[in-house]
């Protein structure tokens, strides 16, 4: 039976290195601000919204919020996320995607201040990931996930390691920051050949594909790390991750389950960023 990777233990971590941090910016004059743009009111969003506000405030950080209708126009959304990104006491900006059909996000990523761009949508930030330049803010998701790892004590260097997923907000950004720490990374999506064998030859395994329980027993290498990002609804209407936890946990030699893994990180390492971007601030004042 493999070790559960618990995420509160590494989002409590976190928030012990924030409190101090926190304390000494408000010391200066500085209250480090979150601001979360809603369009609509989606379950899912909503729910991560809860999750964030009182991640926010468990760590001393300002949140506030502006929701907006969802039969708002693009022009009117554009005119919204510009004064909340003009703001100088917002030092964090989250966006809550994706967007109902009728709108783009793709001006509202260029739009957005890099400094401030705290969940990683900006093109700036992405190249920042991609090419290893530490000032740049990875999708906290991905950042969530080595997190999880450095908290554990998992070994990278030199790892085998397989992402199944390439998606911009888990799947290729992860793999970046798993190369920069020196892994050999093999990414898996759709069309991979014999996804099942590029699996099992994985040392650390990481599981972000949305396709809920797809990580069979078969799948996963003995004494393999496996992380599963996934967040599903079964049949059944209970919450799963992407892997069958039930099925790969006695071959693992760790296990982040779904839920009270990855997720529980995730809202920690926006907070990180809203820190860091605050003290970017106090050091840059605009």
């Amino acid at each position: 039976m493999g070790i559960v990777m618990k995420g509160a233990e590494a989002a409590k971590a976190i928030k012990e290195e924030l409190t101090g941090e926190v304390a000494d910016l408000k010391a200066g004059g500085i209250k480090p601000c979150l601001a979360i743009i809603r369009v609509g009111a989606r379950p899912d969003d909503l729910a991560y919204e809860r999750g964030a506000r009182k991640r926010m405030e468990t760590s001393g950080i300002e949140c506030r919020v502006t929701a907006l209708p969802e039969d708002i126009g693009q022009k009117e959304l554009e005119k919204e996320f510009s004064k909340v990104n003009a703001d100088p006491c917002v030092h964090g900006i989250l966006l809550l995607r994706p967007l109902p059909g009728t709108l783009d996000e793709e001006p509202l990523k260029a739009m957005i201040d890099p400094q401030k761009d705290v969940d990683g949508m900006s093109p700036v930030n992405i190249a920042r990931v991609f090419s290893g330049d530490e000032t740049g803010f990875a999708p906290c998701t991905a950042e969530a996930v080595m997190e999880m790892l450095r908290h554990y004590r998992i070994e990278i260097c030199g790892k085998r390691v397989t992402v199944l997923g390439r998606s911009m907000i888990v799947g290729k950004p992860l793999s970046m920051l798993l190369l920069k720490e020196h892994a050999t990374v093999t990414i898996c999506h759709t069309r991979t050949a014999d996804i099942a064998e590029e699996c099992r030859n994985a040392e650390i395994l990481v599981a972000a594909a949305g396709n809920a329980r797809m990580v069979t027993e078969e799948m996963a290498g003995k004494d393999a790390v496996v992380v599963d990002v996934g967040i599903n609804v079964d049949e059944d209407g209970n919450l799963c991750g992407d892997v069958d936890y039930d099925a790969v946990e006695g071959k693992a030699s760790y296990i982040s389950p779904v839920p009270g893994g990855v997720g529980s990180v995730t809202s920690s390492v926006l907070a990180k960023h809203v820190v860091r971007s605050a003290k970017y601030f106090a050091c840059n004042p605009r």
